[in-house]
């Protein structure tokens, strides 16, 4: 099906990262076939990395912006604030920005007919904060250059108050106005949702929480990780989940 026949004015983009050889081109790769079986209608599918090969070719791929980040920085995800880059190789539209490790279970159209002008997961952990999850986010092509020409400016600064991109991204964007958060139960988080509590983790296989759309992989889970039942921490367990392989596929 063809991506590219949408108007200007309701033209959707799928937007995903992948930079150096932690994901390979398989992750992309799934994730483009779970938007295709998810999402209804024409979009474009964008991915800004810096490696292409393997990548099919239904996915248009362009480098990353520039980012000038000194050597030697811990990941913390800060390549993404080039998303809001004022032309990003002049993509417009409304964007969907996905992690490359999501799973992707059930129907996508709300996150595009959802109301707001940016969207983003509210962090599972620490409700009371502001912070938003980066995992999945929503906004207008352009929109928000400020975003990037503040961290450009000011960089050093910024990377010492905030820990990561997604806690500065919601902190400007909170102090703008613009912030806002998906409905809680459309993004769910594979280790705290999914996974049974203890002890019933041992006996109980991981299940898809009741009304979720995209499942989050953060922390010492991946989606290989779940499939297999392979934990990459000491003393906690979990079962495999072989349902994820109907999910996570071409």
């Amino acid at each position: 099906m063809s991506t590219r026949t949408l108007n200007a004015s309701d033209h959707r983009v799928i937007l995903c990262m992948k930079w150096g050889t932690k994901y390979g081109p398989e992750y992309v790769n799934r994730l483009y076939a779970m938007v295709r079986r998810h999402l209804l209608g024409d979009f474009q599918f964008v991915c800004l990395t810096d490696r292409t090969e393997g990548i099919r070719s239904e996915v248009e791929c362009f480098p990353i912006p520039l980012l000038n980040l000194p050597d030697g920085l811990p990941e913390r995800g800060w390549k993404k604030l080039t998303t809001f880059s004022a032309d990003l190789h002049g993509l417009h539209g409304t964007a969907l920005f996905l992690d490359l490790d999501v799973v992707i279970t059930d129907s996508i159209d709300c996150f595009f007919e959802y109301p707001g002008e940016f969207l983003i997961i509210h962090d599972w952990k620490r409700p009371w904060r502001v912070t938003g999850n980066s995992s999945v986010y929503r906004f207008k092509i352009g929109a928000h250059a400020d975003v990037l020409t503040e961290f450009l400016a000011t960089q050093e600064a910024i990377r010492k108050k905030f820990r990561n991109e997604q806690a500065y991204l919601s902190d400007v964007l909170h102090r703008q106005g613009h912030l806002q958060y998906w409905p809680a139960e459309w993004c769910k988080s594979y280790k705290y949702h999914c996974i049974p509590a203890w002890p019933s983790n041992y006996w109980r296989a991981p299940f898809i929480p009741d009304k979720a759309r995209i499942l989050i992989f953060h922390g010492e889970v991946n989606p290989p990780d779940a499939l297999n039942g392979n934990r990459n921490r000491r003393w906690r367990y979990m079962r495999t989940a072989p349902w994820i392989a109907t999910h996570w596929c071409e």
